[in-house]
């Protein structure tokens, strides 16, 4: 058959392989393009969605970069602050027994090889660690390596820090394609990591401000306080937890706690003025618990727009030289734990009246229970018993023995020991206030309040 006009000639058999095989490779490069793409994509959201802290943040850029290159081991090494050496190296890929025949050696600084990223930030790609002028060998028990890939990371036009890859699975050599998929990591490792540490930073200064919010107790003599609180573990989890005591003007200790709803600074905020409210109110009208949370509910929804809060308000009354009375009102909030010298360990349960800023309309109800000598009363928030794994009541059923378990402890261990120990998930932040009467004493007016000049308080 005449061969038409314009038609390419046919290819003959070694052609077609040749051509095939350039194409498979071309069709793995752009698979590996896409699985490139998705891995940034998983970075970025990971720290735009603010569920990982920046130690989650380097260790994942460092399982990206083995994926996306098919490399067998991987780092990241972290700058001091000299910008000279590395003082943080996040190793990946080891095996168990690897990491066992590590065990005791220190980590690289930057000295040999993996120091010429700092002194010279430029890609590094070498095929024979060992022939390289800057090699300084491996320390004993290290897995033999060969190959090495590097490349800078930088944060805001400053080094940051270094990574690397090292043997891939396939026993080539890294090339030209695997080197530019690390810059390009490198390069959005940095951008990733710079938002996680600003968003750390904004964490950290969050909680600062929120425990200046939270009252130092005062000398509440004859009684004993201690008081604890813990940040919730959930990034960007700014809470509104919050505690306050004072002795009043008629003999009583007044005891609070609370809780606003939210977990960011607006409720850290709402929640310090509240607890200034609550405070004036406590001191100024010597009147039961459920009537100044009534007054303080009604000069909320008049003159703020703060949300919803739950709290239990407490008072301490001397009945007896050596007996006292808790009396109390619960706005949704937690029933206190109660610990005696003579009975278990128990809730103080009742039917909880509505939280605050919810319907002030409705009444708000007072309870009372004896406390003898040496009584301690625990007021705590919900993030020390929630778990999303059971029952709120299992959380509660399990406060109570690790109460009893640690109740001859003196007060601020006792309050360190639950924080320390709680049966929550820590996805909450938690506060912690415990009120303690005084031992059994022969001296009326000090049951009653009178300060003598020098007594220690009773643990």
């Amino acid at each position: 058959m005449p061969k038409k006009p314009n038609q390419p000639e046919p290819l003959d058999a070694p052609r077609r392989l040749r051509l095939g095989a350039e194409l498979e490779v071309i069709a793995e490069q752009l698979r590996s393009l896409a699985r490139a793409q998705d891995r940034l994509h998983d970075l970025y959201e990971a720290v735009i969605g603010r569920e990982v802290d920046l130690s989650v943040v380097l260790q994942l850029i460092v399982d990206t970069a083995m994926e996306l290159v098919g490399a067998r081991y991987g780092a990241l090494g972290v700058l001091g602050e000299n910008g000279r050496y590395l003082d943080r190296f996040i190793p990946a890929g080891l095996s168990e027994q690897e990491q066992a025949d590590l065990a005791g050696v220190e980590f690289p600084h930057g000295r040999g090889l993996l120091g010429r990223l700092i002194t010279r930030p430029e890609p590094l790609r070498v095929d024979d660690i060992s022939a390289h002028p800057d090699s300084a060998g491996f320390p004993p028990g290290h897995p033999p390596m060969r190959t090495l890939l590097g490349a800078t990371i930088s944060t805001r036009g400053k080094i940051y820090g270094d990574l690397y890859v090292a043997e891939r699975r396939d026993g080539q050599p890294f090339d030209a394609h695997d080197e530019a998929l690390i810059v390009a990591l490198a390069g959005a490792a940095g951008l990733a990591i710079d938002d996680a540490r600003l968003y750390e930073q904004t964490r950290l200064d969050a909680e600062h401000f929120q425990r200046l919010l939270l009252p130092r107790l005062p000398d509440l003599r004859p009684f004993s306080a201690a008081a604890a609180y813990r940040p919730a573990t959930t990034p960007g989890h700014i809470g509104g937890d919050w505690y306050d005591a004072l002795l009043v003007p008629d003999h009583a200790c007044a005891a609070v706690i609370g809780d606003v709803v939210g977990h960011d600074l607006q409720a850290a905020a709402a929640m310090a003025q509240i607890r200034n409210m609550l405070r004036a109110l406590l001191y100024d009208q010597r009147t039961p618990p459920s009537t100044v949370l009534a007054h303080l509910d009604r000069a909320l929804a008049a003159i703020t727009d703060n949300p919803v809060t739950t709290a239990c308000l407490a008072r301490i009354e001397p009945v007896q030289p050596d007996a006292w009375t808790l009396r109390w009102s619960t706005a949704g909030h937690p029933p206190p734990l109660l610990l005696t010298p003579d009975h278990p360990v128990g809730y103080l349960r009742v039917d909880p009246d509505l939280p605050l800023g919810v319907d002030t309309a409705q009444p708000r109800n007072d309870h009372t229970h004896p406390l003898p000598a040496s009584s301690t009363v625990v007021f705590f928030t919900d993030g020390l018993v929630e778990h999303p794994a059971y029952p709120i009541d299992t959380g509660l059923g399990r406060l109570a023995a690790l109460a009893t378990e640690h109740a001859a402890l003196p007060l601020q261990e006792f309050v360190q020991a639950l924080a320390d120990h709680h049966p929550s998930d820590g996805h909450d932040d938690m506060a912690i206030l415990a009120l303690r009467t005084p031992r059994l004493t022969k001296h009326l007016g000090q049951a009653h309040g009178n300060r003598p000049t020098k007594r220690s308080r009773s643990s």
